[in-house]
Formats: C-alpha cells, sequence, structure tokens
C-alpha cells in the first residue's frame, strides 16, 4: 500500500482494522491489520495509532474485537466479559479522555442494545463504525469554525502547531491541523510552522509528512525555536490539539504546550486548541485532576540506535503538559469556538 493525499489512520476492512503504523513514519509507510482485541490494546500502548480521536476510534474497534471474542450466548455472562475487555483497553493510555469516553459509549450500547448476544454484537460493530464516520465529520466542522476564528489580518496567516493533530490523529482530515487545511484550501494560509516536538518527535514526523502528501507549506523548527520565531514576526496564531480538557477549560496536550502558550502570551498572539467535543471532560474541574502518563525515558536517552546521554544519568519523561485556561484565546470544537469559561455550555451536547 502506497500513501496518498487521503489519510486514514484507523479504518474498517472486510472483517479486521487497518492501521497506519505510526512509528515508522516518515521513512516507511506500513499498515497493520487488527483482528484481535488484545492486538488493539497492544497498538494503542505502543502508539501504533496515536492522536486522542484516532486512539477513542480505535478503541471502539477495540471493544467490538473483543466482543467478537466472547464465546457465550448469555446475555448477562457477555456484558460481563465485555466490562472486562474495556478494562483491558481503559489500562492502555491514561491521559487522552476520547479512549474512555469511545469505550462507555460502546458499554453503554451493549447494555442498552435488546436482542441476542449476536445481535449485541452487530450493533457493536455498527456504533465503533459509527464513531470512525463522525469523527471525520466533526474534524471538518472543526476546521470551518477554526478557520472563522483566525486573526482576519494579515490575509495568508503564517500558523504554529505542536506535536501531530491532523488526519493521523483522528479518524482522518484532523482538529488543529484540521484548521490549517481549511486555512490552506480557503487561500488564507501563508505557511504552517511546525514544532518537532521532542522526544517521540510527532511534529517531525506525521505532521511535516502529512503537509507534504498534500502540498502544504511547512517549515520545521525544533521546539526551542518558537519564541524566537514569533519574536521575529513569524507566527500569526497558534493551533494546538488536546487529549483532555477540564470543565474549565485547562487542557493537557503533548508536553511542551504549555510553554508554548506561556511564549505565545507574552508575544500577544493568539492561542487556539482545538478538539472534539468527547475530549472534554466535564467530570474533572480542573486540569490539575488530569492525569499524566509518563513514559520510558529510553524516549529521551536515545534517537533510533543512538544513545545521546551517558551512563548514570536520571530522566524524567512526562508526556503531557497541562495548559491552564487563561492561556487559551478559545477552544474550538465541532459545535463552535468557545472562551475556555463558556465550555459547560457544551455539557448537554456531549453523546455518551
Amino acid at each position: 500500500m502506497s500513501p496518498s493525499s487521503q489519510v486514514f489512520p484507523v479504518l474498517w476492512y472486510e472483517d479486521h482494522v487497518r492501521l497506519i503504523d505510526q512509528n515508522h513514519l516518515p521513512t516507511s509507510y506500513e499498515v497493520v491489520e487488527i483482528s484481535r482485541c488484545d492486538d488493539m490494546a497492544t497498538a494503542i500502548k505502543t502508539m501504533i495509532v496515536r492522536g486522542a480521536p484516532a486512539i477513542g476510534v480505535a478503541a471502539a474497534y477495540g471493544m467490538y474485537l473483543g466482543a467478537r471474542e466472547i464465546t457465550t450466548e448469555n446475555r448477562d455472562q457477555f456484558l460481563i466479559q465485555l466490562e472486562q475487555v474495556a478494562q483491558k483497553l481503559r489500562e492502555t493510555r491514561p491521559t487522552a479522555v476520547n479512549l474512555f469516553w469511545a469505550i462507555d459509549r460502546m458499554l453503554k450500547t451493549a447494555r442498552q442494545t435488546v436482542g441476542s448476544v449476536s445481535y449485541i454484537k452487530e450493533v457493536l460493530l455498527s456504533t465503533a463504525q459509527t464513531i470512525n464516520a463522525d469523527d471525520i465529520a466533526t474534524c471538518e466542522a472543526i476546521g470551518a469554525h477554526g478557520l472563522r476564528a483566525l486573526p482576519q489580518t494579515p490575509a495568508q496567516l503564517r500558523l504554529l502547531t505542536h506535536c501531530n493533530a491532523g488526519a493521523l490523529a483522528t479518524a482522518g482530515y484532523g482538529t488543529a491541523l484540521g484548521v490549517v487545511r481549511s486555512a490552506w484550501q480557503a487561500g488564507r494560509l501563508e505557511r504552517l510552522y511546525a514544532d518537532e516536538t521532542r522526544p517521540r518527535l510527532q511534529g517531525a514526523k506525521l505532521t511535516v509528512w502529512e503537509c507534504v502528501q498534500e502540498g502544504i507549506p511547512v517549515t520545521l523548527i525544533t521546539d526551542s525555536m518558537a519564541a524566537h520565531s514569533m519574536k521575529r514576526g513569524r507566527i500569526d496564531a497558534v493551533v494546538v490539539g488536546a487529549d483532555r480538557i477540564a470543565a474549565n477549560g485547562d487542557t493537557a496536550n503533548k508536553i511542551g504546550t504549555y510553554s508554548l502558550a506561556i511564549v505565545s502570551k507574552a508575544h500577544g498572539i493568539p492561542f487556539f486548541v482545538a478538539a472534539p467535543l468527547s475530549t472534554i471532560d466535564f467530570k474533572l474541574s480542573t486540569g490539575e485532576q488530569i492525569p499524566i502518563e509518563e513514559r520510558d525515558p529510553a524516549e529521551i536517552y536515545q534517537i533510533g540506535n543512538t544513545i545521546i546521554c551517558p551512563p548514570g544519568t536520571e530522566f524524567y519523561n512526562p508526556a503531557f503538559d497541562v495548559t491552564p485556561a487563561d492561556l487559551i484565546t478559545g477552544i474550538i470544537t465541532e459545535h463552535g469556538v468557545m472562551k475556555p469559561a463558556e465550555l459547560m455550555q457544551l455539557q448537554t451536547k456531549q453523546v455518551v
């Protein structure tokens, strides 16, 4: 399979799921076929699939795959075993709330569906496919709302993003990169600046890869060059994604986002967060309650097979940080652009 400008990182095909293995991009485009729940859990944990919305879609399919493996025809026993499947998937990535949202929606669907176990399984597959299709439509709506929220001057904008919140992080199109795509299609984008995003380099490997596929002008910078680029007048607005948003608007995103928000405010540059409604965790009042995943220190001490620090070095590798709501200009969802303090107005619109 060869890449194209239309990127679908999670795709149901015949009787299994196809995932783009994002660990091999940009040097190699490889597709992994997933037919078992255990394999889907591994794919999420090892970041074959990553990005909060894409993880949610993958988890929904994982729930179906797990349901398909349950052999009992007794409804009560089936639901008990399906909860065990859900717990296995919950343990893969603690920060991305879309994972939990999708799992809970699949469990609720199973409990509310009247009929045989075989019929419940059919409904679960249909529900996962709906979650998949809805995410693409959601991202396109985010792109349209985000385009209208961007500064009106200059006519052509220079945007900055961090990590990858593009098609690869969703079912397709993207959240933050969806806004970039919409600006490009509308003739309003001069250039995208992409932070490389240490330590896993999702900006360099994934965001730039997506832009190259579509011919979007992109310039790669290291994370530490963002403030300098702003001071030199190269950046008109910042758009990033999110893995979890608390009810007050505090936002967890890839490590380095918080410092980017600080320097954006220091330079008077609008800082937007683009994410679907499912990323908002209304059960958490502030970002202090968001669990922060810590990952393998190997992500820091080596690049590829090259060790970059001396033996005896100690490591701290949080995968995310939390940006306080007061640093965020607006949160772009499929329902429009909200000030962080206005998010609670959306609670009744969230599908659970």
